[in-house]
């Protein structure tokens, strides 16, 4: 069994309202909300919109 995919939350949690996104973890609020019933795939589509957001 493969570990669960960590969420990328650094306990900054704040949203801009510029962006939309939490300033710690770059995830929309679905994103934050959601994540715990997300499967596997999911979340590493949204940890790769993450890193995308970062560019």
């Amino acid at each position: 069994m493969t570990p669960a995919v960590p969420s990328p939350c650094i306990s900054i949690c704040q949203m801009s309202p510029k962006t939309g996104l939490c300033t710690g973890c770059l995830r929309t609020i679905d994103e934050i909300a959601n994540w715990s019933v997300l499967q596997d795939d999911e979340k590493l589509q949204i940890l790769k919109l993450v890193e995308e957001r970062t560019l």
